[in-house]
């Protein structure tokens, strides 16, 4: 049984009449309207899925009304029906948005015919809508922590520029993501976006990975092929793991940047590109280049819009914003409802450490999605690292990455504690832990940390 909303606006009684009946026969809602005021109320009311609206009518005609329905039902289809029509009047209506043009008399097989892929191209016209929109959000940087706000910020003042971009940030925490909005805010936003991963290709092939080789320029080149500073002409390249190439390549890389040319491996011929290149690393690469593993002149070169992505464990109030999107996400993905947590669900979410940052969070939303049966995430269907329990990091071992992060992990569960010890009083919590509350104000912002969270 159809659920469509199909509106007829004629002001001949016998023509409502008849495409009411042929259409509840096949199943459709059907709504009518004598003229097109009446037709405009009822479309404000229930936006109808296709409409059928009479050229010529007393007072306003179809003509006019059809850019009134369009603006306040965009997703309906309206199809247009005359019993005068001409080719200059089916061109306007379709230059005013009409979906097709249908002359009386009608045959009603040809109605049902129409109707039905107007339906069926509105349904296309929504997938497309929501794939777009899915798209464009996993595009975005969720969360609104002070951290965010201040990258948003320097991202849209790097973007519109030429100005080459190294991002740095641990592992996981977005450094691609960062550099495809500063594509997508661009002046380049319409060429192409490439990406190269310099820690994933083995060091005899990452020449040819960028700069492209010549047919027989080595074993197993049976064909030439286009390298990646090639594929990215006039448009962006991200070297992503940059400090993992070797100093061969950067030398290579350096005089791309300085001349904006180079030479496919085994040919001669000098080509010259026009690319924006941003890169990334999670490594101090002014710790590499002391150690002698990576080009100074080359860091100067990408590094003149530097941009720090901040770790999840200093993006605490945006957790729990995160894990919604994710958990959105992958329930469309698998037909699923979204899933919602308990309240000592939320509290272990925000106070684990989240040495995988985003990565990390993103792909135990994934596993959530697939093994928790129920509607709701309790605390017991997280992992033990992420309850805290048994099997779980501890806050003084040795399994931190870093020093920061353990006396991280430890100071806001040890915040928690205390607030939790003086039952929620903030004043009393700061006594406890030996500050002012302005003081514990600003950490519990750091660590993401709700009074009333803290209480449970």
């Amino acid at each position: 049984m159809h659920k469509s909303l199909i509106l007829v606006v004629d002001d001949e009684a016998g023509v409502r009449r008849a495409l009411t009946e042929i259409l509840t026969d096949e199943g459709f809602q059907v709504a009518v309207a004598a003229h097109g005021d009446e037709a405009l109320a009822m479309v404000k009311k229930q936006p109808p899925q296709v409409v059928l609206l009479d050229v010529w009518m007393p007072g306003r005609d179809g003509l006019e009304v059809l850019p009134e329905i369009r603006r306040q039902a965009p997703g309906a289809a309206v199809i247009m029906i005359s019993g005068h029509g001409t080719v200059e009047t089916a061109v306007k209506a379709t230059k005013l948005g009409a979906f097709d043009f249908v002359e009386k008399p009608f045959s009603l097989e040809k109605i049902i015919v129409t109707v039905r892929n107007a339906i069926r191209q509105g349904e296309l016209e929504e997938k497309a809508r929501l794939l777009t929109e899915q798209l464009v959000g996993d595009e975005e940087i969720v969360g609104n922590s002070t951290p965010v706000r201040e990258l948003r910020a320097q991202i849209l003042r790097a973007a519109p520029s030429s100005a080459r971009v190294l991002i740095f940030g641990e592992n996981g925490t977005g450094k691609e993501l960062v550099a495809r909005m500063i594509h997508r805010h661009s002046l380049r936003r319409d060429e192409a976006f490439v990406e190269v991963n310099c820690a994933a290709i083995p060091e005899e092939l990452i020449e040819s990975e960028l700069f492209g080789h010549t047919r027989g320029a080595f074993t197993g080149a049976s064909e030439a092929k286009q390298g990646k500073f090639a594929l990215a002409h006039e448009g962006t390249l991200l070297l992503d793991e940059v400090a993992d190439m070797s100093m061969k390549v950067q030398a290579k890389v350096l005089r791309v940047l300085q001349e904006q040319t180079f030479e496919r491996v085994g040919g001669t011929e000098t080509r010259k590109v026009d690319v924006r290149v941003l890169a990334a690393t999670n490594k101090n690469l002014e710790e590499e280049i002391v150690a002698g593993r990576f080009r100074e002149d080359l860091y100067f070169r990408l590094n003149v819009i530097p941009i720090q992505v901040p770790p999840l464990r200093e993006r605490g109030e945006d957790v729990l914003l995160l894990a919604r999107h994710f958990s959105g996400q992958f329930a469309r993905q698998y037909g699923e409802v979204a899933k919602t947590f308990t309240p000592a669900a939320q509290d272990a979410l925000r106070s684990h450490g989240w040495p995988g940052n985003v990565r990390e969070l993103r792909n135990m939303m994934e596993r959530l999605a697939i093994l928790v049966e129920s509607t709701s995430v309790d605390l017991a269907d997280l992992p033990a690292v992420v309850r805290g329990g048994e099997g779980g990091r501890s806050l003084l071992g040795n399994d931190f990455p870093s020093l920061k992060l353990g006396r991280e992990a430890f100071e806001r569960k040890f915040i928690i504690k205390k607030i939790r010890e003086a039952n929620g009083n903030i004043t009393r919590a700061a006594e406890l832990l030996g500050l002012d509350r302005t003081s514990l104000y600003r950490k519990m912002k750091q660590y993401g940390i709700r009074p009333e969270a803290a209480k449970a």
